[in-house]
């Protein structure tokens, strides 16, 4: 239960993680399939229809759920298909992270573990518990499926056609490190811990879950409540699957650099704190032999640096002291990468196509401060962020604007709202203008730089700011004063040409560079005024959206509310996601969603690729199929030929 949060830089993708912080979400096996749905009220598919009959009470047994339709892989599927099944396996491999870890306890608000850094989650080998499922998850996603998750640690589930409850049936032969059974009792633990101790989001989450208990020593029910059962299934699927045993005598909210019993393909086995972590595979995983685990997991040994700095990072690459590298910066890739090991193929760069939803990149200005809980000065940001300059200047034209908060997504608002979004948005009190017009960021069809500084400094006017000495005050005679917090110093060339249009107006940006650690915990706290994230998104999301925008959240430490939005439309909308039966309604309720967003600032999109820039050196190998929705490093193997 984690969310992504992208690497800095421009920030392509900034891949923030799941749960504790900058994280959520995960699951996996491979004779049943499960798939992401959104209501207790959507139809069984026939893949569903394996029922037993009891008189009046009717028990559906799936193999597999299906979002839309039936599952692309059949109960006795080999291997997904963008795998390399023959793929070797063996060698050692070296990659980078950003930052710094102080824990190995990727569940709880408490410190920042490695799969809680910037880009760490998308190699899919990482401190992760396995879970019930597996597939909906960044760190363990079905590659090519529209949300379809199939069973990790549950063979499969059964369910009422109600949704009332839920029984997951865990694999006989589930075992953590230490040889011993994972049962219906270490998923109770691991529920009740997770809620009352874990992250705050997984309370959350699992509001709805009214009991959790163990059926048998392998079967756990869930009893569920609330509009969105089926949904909250998913969710379940998704919870990582603690030692009752191992965490009886040790603190589960503290800090701990001890490496946690674990139950996947890999064991920690070199922890320098801050510095590296290595991971090595498991021969007497498992898991090994199930069907979704084909042609994944192939390297022995995996070792992760940590660096400060991108830039330091990079430098370390073409010294071959790691392997393979997402670029994040478009200038780097189009003018660095022509160094002796490029020209002489020893390191390959590439292009990789995906069709993953853009992240939710942009700045962040937070309205429970002062100068942003004025939704002027917050629009003020959006007319004097020039994105054509810097797209041009700093990217190489590299990128496309993003106009949504769901960009390359069909999830996204775009052009004037249609009947059906006039018709829910009438429902909301909200100013008339989001029920009617088309939300459009300033660009260069309204003028040069400059005309739109003086749009934007006559609609501060109109809200009572005023020159003052050349600096731009509000009726009360306070500057318009803020601080851009980052942790990297590579974005100040984002940033400084913000700050000197921002000064023309009368503006003060100051920007403060912090190290990671302290940045995280800046922003658990909402101690910023503005910052800038990519945080990753679902092809189908529902109850996560509630820790980004849920008024709830806004008052939650480490709640990735972090603009601290409270707006009841916003509210209402979300649960409207969460219940939606078809995905047209749940396009025309993220639409509408977008519309109240975007007319409010609290998030300035920034751009978007709808590919990944990569380099690596030549010794690793890829599968000939990039899949579509998952990067899955993970089917990568090495080859020492």
């Amino acid at each position: 239960m984690h969310q992504q949060v992208l690497p800095k830089g421009n920030i392509s993708r900034r891949y923030w993680t799941t749960l504790t912080w900058f994280q959520w979400l995960t699951l996996v096996m491979g004779l049943y399939s499960f798939q992401h749905v959104y209501t207790s009220e959507v139809p069984v598919t026939t893949s569903e229809k394996k029922i037993t009959s009891t008189g009046a009470d009717t028990t559906i047994k799936v193999s597999a759920i299906a979002l839309h339709g039936e599952p692309k892989y059949p109960d006795n599927f080999k291997h997904f298909s963008y795998v390399n099944p023959s793929a070797p396996k063996g060698g050692k491999i070296t990659l980078s992270a950003l930052g710094t870890f102080d824990t190995l306890n990727p569940y709880t608000l408490k410190g920042t573990s490695p799969v809680n850094t910037p880009g760490f989650y998308v190699y899919g080998i990482n401190e992760n518990n396995e879970t019930l499922l597996m597939g909906t998850t960044g760190d363990n996603r079905v590659g090519d499926e529209y949300q379809t998750a199939y069973g990790l640690i549950a063979e499969y589930i059964e369910f009422p056609s109600n949704y009332e409850w839920v029984i997951f049936h865990i694999r006989p032969e589930a075992r953590f490190h230490n040889d011993t059974p994972i049962t219906a009792q270490d998923v109770v633990f691991s529920f009740n811990t997770l809620i009352k101790k874990g992250h705050p989001r997984y309370k959350l989450v699992y509001t709805d879950v009214k009991d959790a208990s163990a059926v048998t020593k392998q079967q756990v029910k869930f009893i569920l409540s609330g509009d969105s059962r089926r949904s909250l299934i998913l969710r379940l699927g998704e919870l990582p699957v603690l030692s009752a045993t191992y965490w009886a005598d040790r603190d589960f909210a503290a800090t701990t650099l001890e490496p946690p019993l674990n139950s996947g393909p890999y064991r920690m086995t070199k922890v320098e704190p801050g510095r590296s972590i290595t991971f090595e595979r498991d021969e007497q995983y498992w898991g090994k032999s199930l069907a979704i685990n084909q042609g994944r997991y192939n390297f022995d040994r995996v070792e992760y640096i940590f660096f400060q700095e991108s830039t330091v990072a990079f430098e370390a690459f073409k010294a071959s002291q790691y392997d393979f590298r997402i670029e994040h910066i478009s200038k780097q890739w189009e003018t660095s990468y022509s160094f002796p090991a490029v020209h002489s193929s020893k390191v390959l760069k590439v292009v990789i196509p995906h069709r993953e939803p853009a992240s939710l990149q942009g700045f962040f200005l937070n309205s429970r401060h002062f100068p942003f809980n004025d939704i002027t000065a917050r629009e003020a940001i959006a007319w004097t962020f020039d994105f054509e300059w810097t797209n041009k200047v700093l990217f190489y034209d590299a990128y496309q604007r993003s106009h949504s908060l769901f960009a390359n997504s069909d999830l996204g608002s775009f052009g004037s709202p249609t009947p059906e979004e006039r018709k829910l948005l009438s429902q909301f009190k909200l100013p008339s203008h989001i029920k009617e017009k088309a939300f459009k960021l300033p660009n260069i069809h309204d003028g040069t730089i400059r005309d739109r500084q003086r749009i934007a400094l006559k609609k501060l006017r109109s809200a009572g700011w005023r020159m003052q000495q050349g600096k731009l005050v509000n009726a009360q005679g306070k500057p318009f004063t803020f601080e851009a917090l980052e942790y990297q110093q590579s974005s100040s060339r984002i940033l400084l040409p913000l700050q000197k249009n921002l000064k023309r107006i009368g503006i003060d940006m100051r920007i403060r560079i912090v190290d990671s650690a302290s940045y995280q915990e800046r922003l658990k706290q909402f101690d910023f005024d503005m910052t800038t994230l990519a945080l990753s998104q679902s092809l189908a999301p529902g109850q996560n959206l509630k820790s980004l925008y849920h008024s709830s959240q806004a008052t939650t430490p480490g709640s990735l509310n972090l603009s601290g939005i409270q707006l009841p439309a916003v509210d209402q909308l979300l649960t409207m996601i969460t219940k939606a039966h078809t995905r047209e309604e749940l396009q025309l309720y993220t639409r509408s969603l977008d519309r109240i967003l975007l007319w409010h600032y609290f998030i300035i999109p920034h751009w978007h690729l709808n590919y990944h820039r990569v380099a690596y050196w030549k010794h690793l190998q890829r599968p000939a199929i990039s899949p579509p929705y998952s990067f899955c490093f993970e089917c990568w193997w090495v080859n020492d030929q």
